[in-house]
């Protein structure tokens, strides 16, 4: 700071070096309360320019409740295993500026979701992780933590409490997996730091975007919303196991109703089905909820991306409850989650763009999605198309050549001088809006390739010319694809994998009534009209 010559008592303050974090236009706000300077007069300045502190609601069970009173305090509280760090010792960047070239930045934000320790085991080992939505004043991120991580700070980190979380990764968003909206995630590392914030006053808390129950069915299949309704009816917790990971699930279907006199049904998961207390009929709040279609029909099913409130004190909670204690707990409604039939096209299931799927983020839930598209093969993996499985009829294990002209199957527990070929295939397809790497099994790749496996190994080993051409002559073929969509795990990493489930050749007649099904939805043409 020098003297500004010939201006009095002016100071001018000259800059020596600085490092840009994030450019005006990327913040697009003041930050702090600038004051003027005075020598001898900076501490008071600084808590003369600090806002008052706001009212926060009351958190019961990590569910907003009716009636909160604003606490006499706006203390955080105090976080498990974390020790505080005082307010004034921490400088901060916006979430919206979080960007792979300013990851060095501490941000302050409130935990809005926490999900479960997922955790996997394939070939190159074992591992964890769970993710929470980290929001502020200016926006939404998400932070995901792996293995040795998910030990350090699973159980320090509590839904609805403000930290400061410093010394973390940052990579693009993985849009797949993530309905936030920002471009970039974190993800925390070794050096990762984080600390309670002791006022969180300035901290917004879940921002909803509701819609009415009745437009739920204009928008598309696989997709997320924000609905608020007021829990009518309640289905009883259903257990199953999966097919796919033998794994024992929990769900419970409970019924939500609006002003529009619509109701839906929500899917819960888990504990979250278990635990649901339906007492006094309490108004559900969900935030991030996707859109399933079955029979004609539309829900709203929880993923790990979701949250749910019960009796949110909000205006939009107050209102409805308003309305169905004098009005809607007597009235009729229509329930658009009732089955009214399949899909046309004489083929059943939802159908899909591969951008669409995309888009949707099919496949991040419990269980696998699943949907239907016309797309062309546009390439075909000869390499290790085929293996030599268990000669047995209901056995396909893949056999181990002892040396000794006799292959061994661990699953039978017994040696065969002889074994059958089995096909699996990696190939791309595309449709007129992206592509996407799948796989399919026998069945389905004799169909796609138009020769057996059998034919397929034979040539393989004996003619590879002819082994080549069956792989060429499959591309540019085009087909109608049932397709299963579900995310798995590599490197730490989270991949989408889409196995075909069924392919059939293409039926025009049938297609192009899906065709015009559709074309009449997007413009109300009635195509049963002469022109």
């Amino acid at each position: 700071m020098i003297n500004n010559s010939g201006k009095g008592e002016k100071r001018v303050m000259i800059i020596l070096d600085l490092n840009v974090l994030a450019p005006g236009s990327q913040i697009g706000q003041k930050i702090g309360q600038p004051v003027p300077y005075i020598e001898g007069g900076s501490e008071t300045c600084a808590q003369s320019a600090k806002p008052p502190p706001m009212p926060q609601q009351q958190v019961v069970s990590n569910k907003v409740m009716y009636g909160a009173k604003a606490p006499p305090k706006t203390s955080n509280g105090p976080s498990k295993g974390l020790p505080p760090t005082p307010d004034n010792d921490m400088k901060c960047q916006p979430i919206s500026a979080v960007c792979p070239y300013n990851s060095a930045g501490r941000i302050k934000a409130r935990v809005t979701l926490k999900t479960p320790i997922k955790t996997w085991s394939n070939a190159r080992g074992e591992g964890k992780l769970f993710s929470l939505n980290l929001v502020d004043e200016s926006g939404e991120i998400r932070a995901t933590a792996f293995n040795e991580s998910v030990d350090k700070f699973y159980e320090s980190l509590e839904m609805n409490k403000v930290y400061y979380f410093s010394n973390y990764s940052v990579k693009p968003a993985n849009k797949n997996f993530s309905n936030v909206n920002h471009d970039y995630e974190i993800t925390f590392n070794s050096s990762t730091q984080v600390s309670p914030c002791l006022n969180d006053s300035d901290v917004p808390t879940t921002q909803f975007n509701f819609i009415p129950i009745n437009k739920i069915a204009e928008n598309d299949p696989m997709s997320f919303v924000d609905v608020i309704g007021v829990c009518k009816n309640v289905g009883d917790v259903v257990t199953f196991t999966a097919r796919t990971t033998n794994k024992e699930l929990k769900k419970r279907d409970i019924t939500l109703v609006d002003q529009s006199n619509t109701s839906v049904s929500l899917t819960l998961w888990g504990s979250q089905a278990e635990e649901f207390d339906e007492t006094n009929q309490p108004v559900i709040a969900v935030k991030a909820g996707r859109i399933n279609e079955f029979g004609g029909g539309r829900s709203v099913s929880m993923t790990q991306a979701s949250i749910m409130l019960v009796n949110p004190d909000i205006p939009e909670a107050h209102r409805l409850k308003g309305w169905f204690d004098n009005h809607g707990v007597t009235q009729e409604t229509v329930n658009i989650s009732a089955r009214t039939g399949t899909g046309g096209a004489g083929v059943d299931g939802n159908w899909m763009s591969f951008k669409e799927v995309h888009d949707a983020q099919l496949g991040g839930g419990e269980k696998p999605d699943y949907f239907n598209c016309k797309a062309t093969v546009l390439l075909v993996r000869s390499e290790n198309a085929t293996y030599r499985a268990c000669p047995q009829g209901d056995c396909n294990k893949k056999v181990v050549d002892m040396g000794n002209d006799m292959y061994r199957c661990e699953k039978c527990q017994a040696e065969y001088p002889n074994f059958k070929y089995r096909l699996l295939l990696s190939l791309c397809l595309g449709d007129w809006t992206s592509n996407q790497w799948v796989t399919c099994f026998q069945e389905v790749a004799e169909e796609i390739l138009g020769v057996t496996a059998q034919e397929v190994g034979t040539a393989e080993n004996t003619d590879q010319n002819m082994y080549n051409s069956f792989f060429k002559n499959a591309t540019f073929k085009s087909f109608i694809f049932k397709l299963r969509a579900k995310m798995e795990f590599y490197n730490d990493e989270r991949r989408l994998k889409v196995t075909i489930v069924q392919v059939k050749p293409i039926n025009f007649k049938e297609y192009n009534i899906t065709l015009m099904d559709n074309i009449k939805k997007l413009s109300d043409i009635d195509f049963t009209k002469e022109v």
